[in-house]
């Protein structure tokens, strides 16, 4: 669906109950509207051969990484350093390099970690790594390269997932991972495809995960059941929250609490694409439901939390891109744990990823060979 047409997802409101376990998610579901003007300038700075996913950097530049497995830093206006020893990388559909975050303590040791898919014997494993920047007069690289955490089983196809947050403390990572278009793995507990794992920063597990005992996979999962998931983030009282593509329909605003099971292949809110129906969240209370949902789909990508000031009335939202709605989304949080979509914008092209900068500009990336890297701003 164009996201050009003079139609609007609106809302339909639902009551959470105590639990919020029961609860409806809310459905955005398709009414006419006419689309407000844009609050913000926009200006592409830089042109990326399919970009993937954006670090913002203290002094401003911005660590970028592009699908066919290229880095750059950027600066605010523009200019692109390219990074030497960076992975190869199995390139192919979704796949590649995918995820960037600076490590919790970046401003003291200049580490960071990446995802990616590792060609070779074992192609199509995603991989955790953790490397050190290092800038001199000879140029800019990656330094004590690590790989930190690979996946088991290591095969797989696209959905990869591959997102990495930081809880609040910066003492753990949390790594998501898609079904890799293996639908059943996501209930296995023995496969990572599916999951949201939970990391300490060196790639081992935490102790006090809900299945430390258990070793293996299970050891590091903190929630099951997840289709694709390409946005992960915290908000400002340490609640962490994902968003997920569904199948035919049914693209998902999730929060993730330990030990939960979303549900996927068994449940969702869309159908699947040769038109065969899925049951619904609600005929299988056992697993959890999305707070939100779209459907028709917005093929949801990055997240980030906003707390800047260039944009004061939006403390607190979230900012979600649109790949085939070619969207820029605002996620509003209610204070009784509701989440519903407060604004949407066409900016002309596929949003890949979202980043909030010190100033309170919005940055966006365009999933495309020729991809803008665009600023937001008053």
């Amino acid at each position: 669906m164009s996201p050009r047409r003079n139609t609007f997802l609106g809302l339909t409101l639902i009551a959470l109950t105590a639990t919020m376990a029961q609860a409806a998610p809310v459905h955005v579901g398709e009414v006419p509207y006419v689309e407000a003007p844009m609050p913000f300038t926009i200006t592409a700075v830089a042109t990326l051969d399919t970009p993937w996913a954006i670090a913002m950097m203290p002094d401003g530049r911005m660590l970028i990484t592009e699908k066919p497995g290229r880095m750059f830093i950027v600066t605010p206006e523009g200019k692109k350093t390219s990074l030497d020893n960076v992975p190869k990388v199995e390139f192919v559909g979704q796949n590649g390099l995918l995820d960037v975050a600076l490590a919790p303590d970046f401003a003291s040791s200049n580490e960071f970690y990446i995802t990616y898919l590792q060609p070779g014997d074992q192609r199509g494993m995603l991989v955790l790594a953790k490397a050190r920047l290092v800038e001199d007069a000879t140029g800019a690289r990656l330094e004590d390269f690590r790989k930190i955490w690979t996946q088991t089983p290591p095969n797989g196809g696209e959905q990869p997932g591959g997102v990495i947050a930081f809880d609040p403390d910066g003492q753990h990572l949390f790594l998501a991972l898609g079904d890799r278009m293996t639908a059943e793995s996501a209930q296995n507990p023995d496969e990572a495809r599916g999951k949201i794992l939970r990391l300490n920063l060196d790639g081992t597990t935490p102790e006090d995960n809900p299945q430390f005992a258990s070793g293996g996979v299970r050891a590091q999962t903190w929630t099951t059941g997840h289709r694709n998931p390409y946005g992960l983030a915290f908000d400002a009282n340490g609640k962490l929250w994902s968003i997920e593509m569904g199948p035919f329909g049914g693209d998902e605003v999730n929060l993730i609490e330990p030990g939960k099971n979303y549900g996927w292949p068994e449940v969702s809110e869309g159908d699947n694409y040769d038109g065969t129906p899925i049951p619904r969240h609600a005929t299988r209370p056992e697993f959890t439901p999305p707070l939100l949902y779209w459907s028709p789909i917005i093929a949801p990508t990055g997240m980030a939390f906003y707390q800047g000031d260039m944009f004061p009335e939006w403390k607190g939202s979230a900012f979600v891109g649109g790949l085939a709605s070619e969207l820029l989304v605002r996620l509003a949080f209610d204070d009784k744990g509701g989440v519903t979509e407060g604004n949407r914008w066409s900016i002309g092209g596929r949003v890949r990823d979202v980043a909030v900068a010190a100033d309170g500009a919005i940055w966006a990336i365009e999933d495309t060979s020729e991809g803008r890297l665009w600023r937001l701003s008053r």
